[in-house]
């Protein structure tokens, strides 16, 4: 699994996983993927595109911390999903903790507007 992040314009961050988000993988971004959340109040658009499976492990790391970035008066967004993965996510009904966009801009967008 890896992590790379971008600042994107009006100090939205993105943050782009590839890989898989399973026990191996999701331990391999975790500490960096935590810090960045949990450490700043922050906006973060978190790229999914490039997921190729998500398990629970890697879904209690997205929930946690959204939950850490909130905590601190920011705020988290999904975005691009694959399919499988998005079918995970609304099983788990992720999207009802963390809203999920089908691109970045419109979760950069949307996090904008509702923390603006």
């Amino acid at each position: 699994m890896q992590m790379r992040t971008e600042d994107l314009a009006d100090g939205v961050k993105a943050v782009f996983l590839s890989g898989r988000m399973d026990n191996a993988g999701t331990q391999e971004i975790d500490l960096s993927f935590t810090a960045l959340t949990a450490t700043s109040k922050a906006l973060i658009a978190v790229d999914l595109s490039e997921v190729s499976f998500l398990a629970s492990i890697g879904i209690r790391t997205l929930v946690s911390s959204a939950r850490a970035v909130a905590n601190r008066g920011g705020a988290m967004a999904l975005a691009n999903p694959q399919p499988l993965v998005a079918e995970t996510l609304m099983a788990a009904g992720i999207d009802s903790i963390i809203p999920i966009y089908t691109d970045m801009g419109e979760a950069g967008r949307e996090l904008l507007a509702a923390n603006g």
